[in-house]
This record gives C-alpha cells, structure tokens and sequence, in this order.
C-alpha cells in the first residue's frame, strides 16, 4: 500500500497588499515535508500516523503553509502543485491532502479545485481524502474531484489534527472494501462574515451542533459546516455544507439541504455590523472600571494577520488615545523599517520617528499617514519563543528583530514579521506582561481568544473606521467576482 500525502494552505485575502511567493510558504519537499509535519497536530499530522498504522509506504512531496495574504503567484502555485502531481504520476493507492479551501493563485481563482481536477486526470479511480480549514470556499470542482472532505468543526481551529483523523479513517474503510462513500453539497448564497464564525456563539454554533447530530444518523459519515471567507473575491467564495454519506446520495443531499436552509433562515447572524471605533472605545472604558482584574481586549480586527491583513495599521491605537485611554499595550506592529531605526539607536534609547500605516490598502484604495510617536527603547529580542498554546503548542514564533517602544500612555511591540498575537510570548518575550496593562490592542478576531481572554476582564471588538485589509464591513471592498445575487451584497434576495 502506496499513500501519498502533502499539505497545502493558504487563506486568500485578494484585496490584501501582502505578496504571496513561494517564499512566503517556506516549503518542504519530500524527507523534510514528512519531518516538518510528523506529530505536527495538523491534518496531515494525522494522515501520517494513520498512514504508519496501516504500515503503508508513504510519500510525502509537499508541506507548505503560508500566512494569510493576497493571491499566490502564479509560478509558487504551479511548483506546489507540480510537486504532488509528479508524486501522484509515480503511482500509489490512495492520496490524502490537508488543503484550506480558500485558496486563490494568479492562474487559477480556484486552487484547490484546479489542483484536485488536475488529480483526476491522471488518477482517475485512486481513492482520495481531502481535509480543509472551516472557512474554505467549496466548489464544484471540489466536490467532483473527492471521494472523501471533511472540515474543521471549530473556530479558533484546535481541531485540525482531529479533523485529519476523520477524513483519514473514512478512507481507510474506503481502502477496506467496508465503504462506498458519496458526497453531497450545498452551496448558500452567503458571505459571511469571519468574525459570525465563532463555532461557540450565535447560528454558526448551532449550525456546527446540527452537522454533529446529524452525524449520529445511520449512513451519515460526515457533515461539514463551512463558513467560507468572503475576502477570496472570486465566484465561489461563501458558505456551504459538505456531507459524506455511505453510498447514499439521497441521504447525503437531504441533510445538506436540511442544514443550508437551516443557515439560511439565520443569515442575519451570519452578517456583522461593526460600531464606529469611537462607540467601541467608550465601551472599553465602561469595562475597565467594572468588576475583575487583568486588561480589557480591545481586538482590531480590521487588520487581522490571519485573514490577510498588513499588522501595520494604527488606527485603534491612534483612535484609543485620543480617546483619552491609558495604561495601554499593543502588539505586534510590523515595521521593519521602525525596528532598524530602533536597534540602530540601540537599547534606552529616546527616539522620534513614524511607526506603521506604511504598507497602503492599494486594493482598497485606502491609504494613510504614519503617526509619529517619541518614546523609549524599552527591549530588543531576535524575536524568537516557543508557543505554550493551545493553539500551534510547541512550535516556534519568528516575529524577526523586535523591539518594545514605550511611549508613555502605551508599550508597544514592533516587529519585522506580521505575527497573529495568538501566545503570551509576543509580549513576555520582550519582558512585559499583558495581564499587568489596563488595555491590550490584539490585531486579532479569534486565535488570541483561547490565550488572552482568561487574563482579561473584557473584549471589545473594534473595527477601522476608515478601513482595513480585514474589515467586517463587505462595503469597504470593491468585490466583483463572487456570483450574484449573494447576502447581505443583495439584501432583498430570495433563496
């Protein structure tokens, strides 16, 4: 028995300035992609120890993982893809893959489904098995080029490793002779915005329940609730339902119809309407003097790392001290061009100079002003620490040469990489503790949320007034490939 397995992701944010080469994926080939991803707690983490205790021959052409930014180029996609298909052509008997769903490449809008049609072509019958994160943007070609898809059931995603095991044990009962699975889609005329897909709140959380009962029913082998990402500005982006039944399509298209009217009768939950950064800072404020200790959150999703976004932005630190707050901690800016100017000046240093909103919303047609700031050099780390969890435990954080800058009514973390703030160690690493601050500035939606919300005594959610490479507002993006009508773009349509 002959497995190929490999691993592809990529959120794709089109409207983000953020270039996505191969470099950005940091590949591993072959050897060093199976040592990258062995006892990872990633979907192909899984498929590998599945692999293993069936005692199958395993190849493993590609690993590669990028931060969300803006469409792959076209010849990083085509090396990615080149790389499994040849391993595919060498011949093997079943293929498994860790994909995202919500790629788009420069030559092709939909990157997996080009992928997995391409995999066809030269592996017509060999049984395969697709993984994808919960805000993949399902197609057709998806839906026709897999035996098997099974997504994540949460958000923040602590269940990747447990989703590779349900997508790789269907396949083992596939290889067995013990089952003939079909798959059926539902596609909803939804964009959904990121944020209404927290899997422990609102419709999302009852939609994700009605996949997990419907999955006790006898035939039903699994039922994925996607939420899409409305950023991938191409024709299939938005919500969806994927459900694997036992050789069954009538079944597999019943519950898929089922839970897809069930989203849709719930599509206000689905839509997210943000309050001025103003209303959201007077907020704050009222949380800070109530009951409890630690900071309140104040969350700028607008330019949230992982959905796309620059780290560059100011406009909640800008807007928070106007607003006449204190005691406040922000990270990470990214700024490489901030740090230089900081470690030039070296350690206790007092320096003046412009930090962020310098990578310009060229998409959005938005740009900005950097602010100039004048504080203190208060640390200087090679920005290096090991996550303590839960989400990505283990691994280790690269946000490059990091400085902490004290400008009095607030520290701020500034760094060469984009880093989502989802561990302690973007602060602690540079010797301060966000538990001590009276309001921590997270460029974050939910990845901070398992971390960060224990050691604080409130969240706020704060949006860019104006605008954002991830703002919840779909007005701020000049969409104009995604199929119409679609909700909330087409308010007064009808399903």
């Amino acid at each position: 028995m002959k497995i190929v397995i490999a691993r592809m992701n990529h959120e794709t944010n089109t409207f983000s300035p953020i270039p996505t080469p191969l470099e950005a994926f940091a590949p591993q080939w072959d050897e060093a992609a199976y040592q990258d991803q062995k006892g990872a707690r990633t979907a192909m983490g899984a498929f590998l120890d599945i692999a293993e205790g069936m005692g199958a021959e395993i190849v493993t052409p590609l690993a590669a993982w990028a931060n969300p930014s803006a469409a792959v180029a076209a010849d990083a996609y085509t090396v990615m893809c080149d790389g499994i298909v040849r391993a595919i052509e060498q011949g093997c008997d079943a293929i498994m893959l860790d994909l995202h769903g919500a790629m788009v490449a420069e030559n092709a809008d939909d990157g997996e489904g080009a992928l997995l049609e391409r995999i066809r072509k030269i592996a017509p019958a060999t049984p395969m098995t697709v993984a994808l994160d919960l805000h993949g943007n399902v197609t057709q070609k998806m839906v026709d080029n897999a035996d098997i898809i099974v997504s994540f059931k949460t958000y923040p995603h602590i269940d990747m490793y447990e989703t590779g095991e349900h997508a790789g044990r269907l396949l083992v009962e596939l290889l067995n002779g013990k089952s003939r699975p079909v798959v059926a889609w539902r596609q909803v005329p939804l964009l959904s915005a990121t944020l209404t897909s927290n899997t422990s709140a609102s419709a999302m959380q009852r939609a994700v329940e009605a996949a997990k009962q419907a999955e006790k029913q006898d035939g039903v082998l699994a039922v994925s609730v996607l939420a899409g990402f409305p950023l991938s500005d191409f024709r299939d982006a938005g919500m969806s339902v994927v459900v694997v039944a036992e050789n069954d399509a009538a079944l597999a298209d019943v519950v898929a119809e089922q839970i897809g009217r069930q989203i849709w009768a719930e599509r206000d939950d689905f839509v997210y309407d943000s309050l001025p950064t103003g209303e959201s800072l007077a907020q704050a404020k009222l949380r800070s003097i109530g009951a409890g200790s630690g900071p309140v959150l104040l969350l700028d999703h607008s330019d949230n790392v992982m959905s796309g976004g620059t780290c560059n932005t100011m406009d909640v630190l800008e807007a928070a001290l106007e607003a006449g707050l204190d005691g406040i901690a922000v990270g990470p800016i990214s700024d490489p061009e901030a740090v230089a100017h900081m470690v030039e000046a070296g350690l206790g240093a007092t320096v003046t100079l412009a930090v962020g909103n310098k990578v310009q919303l060229t998409q959005q047609g938005i740009s900005k002003v950097p602010p100039v700031l004048s504080g203190k050099v208060a640390a200087i780390t090679d920005g290096k620490f090991t996550v303590t969890g839960p989400i990505y435990t283990g691994s280790t954080i690269n946000m490059g040469r990091s400085v902490l800058l004290d400008i009095g009514r607030a520290r701020i973390v500034v760094t060469e990489e984009r880093v989502e703030p989802y561990d302690l160690g973007v602060f602690t690493s540079l010797g301060l503790d966000p538990a001590q601050a009276s309001f921590l500035i997270l460029k974050s939606r939910m990845y901070c949320r398992p971390v960060f919300v224990p050691i604080s005594r409130g969240l706020v959610e704060c949006d860019s007034d104006s605008g954002g490479p991830t703002s919840a507002n779909l007005k701020l993006f000049p969409i104009k490939k995604v199929r119409r009508p679609v909700y909330p773009l087409d308010s007064a349509m009808s399903w």
